[in-house]
């Protein structure tokens, strides 16, 4: 009898009561995504490596109590807003919203409460050829002062052997924003190998990065080119090749934590490609997004115990979070991340894993 591509458990259990489900999604070769309803999180990625074992590839941590103690996004949902708007402020059809500061001087990543913190409905399982699970929420007008109901759903889809599909989409009932985001923290040498990706090879598909203040607010100026800075990943490149170079953005970021501008219309295209070196995994990014966001874990500190109870230090994972540009909102030169009712934001993200050929 072959084994179920779906399977169910309870993860957790909320202060309040409710619980938390982990969902099970089984590829092939031992393929798997598990998936939490807490935060909509990626919770684990196993993956084949070069030598026939397998490994869980993204950060976080083994029980529920973990997601729960610590607001770190450990492959989370984020949202209504990804990324910055600086001052936490913003104008919509002449009306100033005023959102809470929770990142220096800035709001980040949806505010004190964002989409990482609630509570997903379980809405379809599909127990197919491409075996997924689509989940749900509702974030109420004035939710985190952000203006109009959004009803969003996720699918996260089995699309290939080792491959896993992510699909946003949101409608609301007023004029409003909307960027959302997967913040899962990748480590393709495994999550508890206690290795850093400073020497994981990194391809970026893109001729301009936004240039960051030191609050990582995009600067008042086009977006520069990478060529001839420690940003050009249009070649294979180790992480931490140039990391440590005197360059004013490394410091302003500490390290990568920059907006990489993608040439985009719309349409699925290759925008990333990672390989660690010891297990051979590749991870090609496939977004429709115009902007990745890459983060060499800077600010991970020692203090935060993960999976396998391995403390999870300064650039032990790397983030690849495709979405449209921090403070767009502010900014009528970047693509705009506004929704109006009747439209359907979409966003579409695959995550393809392989290995490298002996």
């Amino acid at each position: 009898m072959a084994a179920s591509k779906i399977t169910r458990d309870d993860f957790g259990t909320l202060p309040d009561g409710r619980n938390v489900e982990r969902i099970v999604l089984r590829g092939q070769g031992g393929f798997e995504a598990r998936i939490i309803t807490h935060g909509a999180v990626l919770q684990a990625l196993i993956a084949p490596d070069a030598r026939g074992g397998h490994d869980d590839v993204v950060l976080g941590h083994d029980t529920f109590a973990g997601y729960l103690a610590e607001r770190k996004f450990f492959g989370a949902t984020v949202g209504r807003y990804a990324n910055r708007i600086a001052k936490g402020q913003f104008s919509l059809d002449g009306n100033t919203v005023q959102l809470a500061v929770n990142n220096g001087p800035n709001a980040l990543h949806g505010g004190l409460d964002g989409f990482d913190r609630k509570l997903w409905e379980l809405a379809d399982l599909d127990e197919g050829a491409e075996p997924a699970v689509t989940l749900s929420c509702v974030s109420p007008h004035g939710e985190e002062n952000y203006p109009g109901r959004l009803d969003v759903r996720l699918t996260y889809r089995i699309t290939g052997p080792a491959e896993l599909s992510l699909i946003m989409e949101a409608r609301t009932d007023r004029p409003t924003i909307v960027n959302l985001t997967n913040h899962s923290f990748f480590n393709l040498e495994g999550a508890t190998s206690a290795t850093s990706i400073l020497d994981h090879k990194l391809t970026v598909a893109a001729d301009h990065f936004l240039a960051i203040d030191p609050t990582a607010i995009p600067l008042s100026e086009p977006p520069r080119r990478v060529a001839d800075t420690p940003f050009d990943f249009r070649e294979p490149r180790p992480v931490g090749e140039r990391i440590r170079e005197s360059d004013q953005q490394l410091q302003n970021g500490r390290g990568y934590d920059h907006t990489y501008c993608l040439a985009r219309d719309g349409k699925l295209a290759l925008a990333a490609r990672l390989e660690a070196q010891r297990s051979g995994r590749i991870m090609e990014l496939f977004t429709d997004q115009p902007g990745l966001q890459v983060y060499s874990g800077n600010y991970l500190d020692g203090t935060i115990l993960g999976k396998g109870g391995k403390l999870i230090r300064q650039s032990d994972a790397m983030c690849l979070e495709p979405h449209i540009w921090p403070d767009a909102p502010n900014r009528p030169d970047f693509p705009s991340p506004r929704l109006d009712p009747g439209e359907v934001y979409r966003h579409h993200t695959v995550y393809r894993l392989s290995v490298r050929s002996p």
